[in-house]
């Protein structure tokens, strides 16, 4: 079997795996200004989606310009989670060079498209493909790749631990290679029950003493975790964003979400803001929580209310994510200080930082790739991936670390 990296080696985004020159898993963009694609050409026979993340998915529509038709093979989730930020990419950047396809690349996403449910194997490129249950978002998969020679597991993004939102993943299917992630590979995460409990007294604490808290999420998973969280914990709050309607959607697919009730009483117990008439600016004033988005405060309706509540020291941002360096998130944390919406603005109101990751940390990768001793690993999707695959073959492992452009052949 050959694996081509076009994305996502030594690096965090726009993960793409070209596997026998036919069928691609992932194409995704890595969110710098400007964006990033998939290095190279590429004329696929097929495509599987791993999950609905902008680094896995962002770039698949531009596969679908000109006569090219490769079906996409995806849950259902990272069906809709796809086609919706492919909408919010054009509307942010259509007809720019930041967005590298058409709304009738959009439309097309829709006539190739095929579903499929987890442990249901299916045909595709020569290849056949399982989905297994990757505890990442819902809908998020590990990938077997079967060409009839060698069973390649690709994780995709994963968690072994449960949130609200998804259980961890149990799978450990076998496989002759493994394509790991190593995103959080030199963390360790806080217990999440304790965490969790922080993040709550914090708020709670912030609100009885007449304060305002703007809570950064990303709008898929994190909203619904932090939703979920707010009401398990009767803490009020409003939702803003695309989070409201990610939240709306997965309510139709509770089949892949950990406790389908538990995430209609978030639904339920949040107030969904339509940011018409000035009413940002007014529940900015409210002594209540908001959860909206972007996690790194680089656009969306986090652009109104951070100015808002930034001057009152009794105000707080809880924000509840990795900041990638360069991002106002990041500066903020860093400088007390941030750019919003072009302007440099100071910020009086406290700043907090919550690790709600989805990723599996050390521990979790440890304890998952424990099961593929004597399988070869491959290591990507992480800023230390030479590191990591350094570490593994310490430990024992036969574990290597490609870089983008690069051909590997495993067997």
């Amino acid at each position: 079997m050959k694996l081509r990296f076009l994305g996502g080696a030594g690096e965090v985004g726009r993960s793409a795996i070209l596997v026998n020159e036919s069928l691609l898993l992932d194409y995704g963009m890595k969110t710098e200004t400007p964006p990033q694609f998939p290095v190279g050409t590429v004329d696929p026979e097929a495509v599987v989606a791993s999950h609905g993340h902008l680094d896995h998915v962002g770039s698949i529509p531009s596969l679908l310009s000109g006569s090219r038709r490769p079906p996409i093979h995806w849950t259902p989730p990272t069906r809709e989670l796809a086609l919706t930020l492919a909408r919010d990419t054009l509307k942010l950047h259509g007809g720019t060079y930041d967005c590298p396809f058409t709304e009738v690349d959009v439309r097309r996403v829709t006539q190739v498209s095929e579903t499929h449910g987890y442990r249901e194997p299916f045909e595709v490129a020569g290849h056949e493909v399982t989905f297994f249950n990757a505890g990442h978002i819902p809908g998020s998969a590990h990938v077997l790749v079967d060409d009839g020679e060698t069973r390649l597991l690709y994780t995709g993004d994963f968690h072994t631990d449960n949130q609200r939102l998804v259980a961890g993943t149990t799978a450990r299917p076998d496989a002759d290679v493994v394509l790991t992630e190593s995103t959080y590979s030199d963390v360790s995460h806080e217990d999440r029950a304790t965490l969790e409990e922080r993040f709550a007294e914090s708020v709670k604490t912030t609100l009885w003493e007449g304060g305002t808290v703007v809570i950064p999420a990303f709008a898929i998973g994190r909203t619904q975790e932090m939703l979920m969280i707010c009401e398990a914990h009767d803490i009020p709050c409003y939702v803003d964003g695309m989070g409201k309607r990610v939240t709306k959607m997965l309510r139709r697919h509770p089949e892949f979400v950990r406790d389908p009730d538990a995430l209609q009483r978030a639904k339920s117990h949040a107030r969904f803001v339509d940011g018409r008439d000035g009413q940002r600016k007014r529940i900015a004033a409210q002594n209540t929580a908001i959860v909206t988005t972007s996690g790194m405060l680089s656009g969306g309706p986090a652009m109104t209310y951070i100015p808002e509540i930034r001057d009152r020291p009794v105000n707080k941002i809880a924000l509840t994510g990795y900041q990638v360096e360069g991002t106002p998130g990041r500066d903020l944390l860093e400088t007390g200080s941030a750019e919003i919406d072009g302007q440099r603005m100071p910020v009086a109101a406290q700043v907090e930082s919550y690790d709600f990751s989805a990723h599996a940390d050390r521990a979790g990768l440890d304890a998952f790739l424990d099961a593929y001793r004597e399988t070869q690993l491959l290591v990507n999707h992480g800023d230390r991936c030479e590191q990591f695959a350094a570490e593994l073959a310490g430990d024992g492992f036969d574990a290597t670390a490609p870089s983008i452009g690069e051909t590997v052949e495993v067997r």
